[in-house]
């Protein structure tokens, strides 16, 4: 775009033409005079707190002649005048621009060949209520926001550390989106820091208007085949300043109220915030409870499914698990119904009003249960395992992880439909060479299983007491 020229009339038109001035209705244009001088100011109006920008102006506009003469350039000026704590001075039209829209006001003065921008912004955003997805019965009832300075000032406020830092990038030639990676200098690991690095700045769209996702896209090219998740989430900045305190890297993305947890392994999702607010005992049953029922949410109903096509191979201990009354509906697609319908009461449920809520579930139950055994379309059986698997899939914290197991348990069942036992087998071989050719943002997905670190396993499958190392 340029750079300013100190010829005010000339910097004020194209600004003007630049911003769409008298197109644009919240993009303020003032015309002003300070030290008896021409001068020009701008804002973007809903981001201005009005008071601060009141009294800045005040002050400029009562400047004299004979205090402006003081001040040869705009650093002159703003190292005389700048009464605002966030002020600075630059002449590229592009980081001016770029700045105004973020919210930062600027002042032109005629003869300056810079412009005076000064930060009084304040974006609109909601409180840092506790994130419907990350409870926890004791603990910070905190979470995120969509503004990305608050969310580093969650984190601040808990890792009062000189070293801990703050970097921020620049992501998507039009949305300007700020991007911050947060860790602490002296316990990151450098490799998968410069590695994150290189693929923030080898970033090259127009937007990335879906937060996160269009981030994790941007930097890895995607595994379209691979359901398994490559980056772990948290809304919680307890749970973001552990991990920054344990040596991970948080990329925080603005206009988005969860940041990425870097680098991501695996085994990393078995850690729930739950798990610290109860003593190293209690966590380490809660850790155990999810992992036991989570994996056998990804078998049970592909095991079942195999034992009722061999049903004189089923043990006498087990034989309670049979099916009574068998319907003419083949259990595959009873199976592979109730998986599909499940998820469709999910994204209806996410599209109810509040008031109606209580009412779809309980229609919903109604119709998926009692309507449909009555209407011999589905066997109770069928209902009491799909059921166990819909309560799994919300015994860890990763809906990611979730759908990835679904998409797996699916593939088991019709592996286990075509082949049998060795279908099922198949499958399970299948699940973990997915795991293990899933390609992390940075790092190793099976550490600490390979490489192998005993003590980093340790931490993950048994809670530790809290110590100097471990937050």
């Amino acid at each position: 775009m340029g750079i300013l020229t100190g010829e005010l009339k000339a910097d004020v038109a194209r600004l003007d033409r630049i911003l769409a001035i008298g197109r644009n209705y919240d993009i303020v244009s003032r015309a002003l005079v300070v030290g008896g001088r021409p001068a020009h100011f701008y804002f973007l109006d809903g981001y201005g707190k009005d008071g601060v920008i009141e009294r800045i102006l005040a002050f400029f506009l009562s400047l004299t002649p004979a205090q402006l003469r003081l001040t040869a350039t705009m650093d002159d000026f703003a190292s005389h005048f700048g009464v605002y704590g966030e002020t600075g001075t630059d002449n590229d039209l592009d980081n001016i621009v770029t700045s105004v829209l973020l919210g930062k006001c600027l002042l032109l003065i005629e003869g300056m060949d810079k412009g005076l921008l000064f930060d009084a912004k304040a974006y609109p955003t909601r409180g840092v209520e506790e994130p419907a997805d990350g409870k926890v019965l004791r603990g910070s009832h905190d979470g995120f926001t969509e503004v990305v300075k608050q969310n580093s000032a969650l984190i601040r406020r808990r890792i009062r550390d000189p070293r801990l830092i703050m970097e921020n990038h620049r992501i998507g030639s039009r949305s300007r989106t700020d991007v911050v990676l947060c860790y602490l200098d002296d316990k990151v690991d450098r490799s998968a820091l410069k590695e994150i690095r290189e693929r923030l700045a080898a970033i090259d769209v127009n937007s990335v208007s879906m937060g996160q996702e269009s981030i994790a896209e941007a930097m890895h090219k995607p595994q379209w085949f691979n359901p398994f998740p490559r980056v772990r989430y948290t809304e919680r900045p307890d749970a973001a300043a552990a991990s920054v305190m344990e040596g991970s890297i948080i990329l925080m993305v603005d206009n988005s109220p969860s940041v990425m947890i870097l680098p991501t392994s695996f085994f990393d999702f078995l850690q729930e915030t739950n798990d610290f607010y109860f003593p190293p005992l209690v966590g380490t049953y809660l850790r155990f409870v999810r992992f036991v029922v989570f994996l056998s949410s990804l078998v049970i109903t592909p095991a079942w499914y195999l034992m009722m096509m061999n049903p004189d191979k089923i043990p006498a201990w087990l034989a309670f698990i049979g099916i009574e009354e068998p319907n003419g509906v083949p259990l595959l697609l009873q199976l592979l119904l109730l998986e599909l319908i499940v998820d469709l009461l999910k994204l209806a449920s996410l599209n109810t009003p509040d008031v109606l809520s209580n009412s779809f579930s309980m229609l919903g139950a109604l119709i998926l249960g009692d309507f449909a055994v009555r209407a011999n379309w589905l066997v109770p059986e069928v209902l009491v395992y799909i059921a166990f698997v819909a309560i799994a899939n919300f015994a860890q914290p990763s809906f990611e992880l979730g759908y990835a197991f679904k998409l797996m348990r699916l593939v088991l069942l019709v592996l286990s439909a075509l082949f049998s036992l060795w279908g099922f087998l198949g499958g399970l071989i299948l699940v973990l060479v997915m795991i293990a050719a899933t390609r992390p943002l940075a790092g190793h997905y099976l550490y600490p299983l390979i490489p192998f670190n005993w003590t980093a396993m340790k931490r993950l499958l048994f809670r530790q007491p809290i110590g100097k190392d471990n937050t």
